[in-house]
């Protein structure tokens, strides 16, 4: 009999002091993405949205090792409230499922990454580059560098 390991699962979050609408615009806009998700050493990225249910993104980070592949379809997109996306990398073994939630908390919003049937072996990583990320969209959202 062989074993096999359950997805892993990556849940991240930050509160930045920004609204719902500005955190959410600035995952759908392929300009802004270029701009912040840039985990770890990504030293750019180049980012093409088709931001709509059933429409398709690419994401390509160049990091010192190269440039790495990201790939998706839109799943659902409510609004300035939750973004549910497919997710597929080298990193990822085939597609995973991402869910976006931004919740107000007052002048602030708390941004939630939920990453599903992801690879066990990738869990610290995906934690990490999620991590990164949002320091990165806080950095860029409030006026500084990401």
């Amino acid at each position: 009999m062989t074993a096999v390991a359950a997805p892993a699962v990556v849940h991240v979050r930050r509160v930045i002091a920004a609204s719902p609408q500005v955190l959410f615009e600035a995952w759908l806009d392929p300009a802004s993405l270029s701009q912040w998700l840039r985990p770890f050493d990504t030293s750019h990225t180049d980012a093409r949205v088709d931001a709509r249910v059933g429409g398709r993104f690419a994401i390509d980070m160049h990091t010192p090792g190269g440039v790495v592949e990201h790939r998706g379809e839109y799943v659902a997109i409510e609004p300035h409230s939750r973004l549910v996306f497919t997710w597929d990398s080298p990193h990822t073994d085939g597609a995973s499922l991402v869910t976006v939630s931004f919740v107000p908390q007052g002048e602030r919003t708390e941004v939630s990454v939920l990453h599903e049937k992801l690879p066990a072996t990738k869990l610290e990583a995906h934690t990490g580059g999620w991590t990164s990320g949002l320091d990165k969209l806080d950095r860029f959202v409030c006026g500084g560098a990401a």
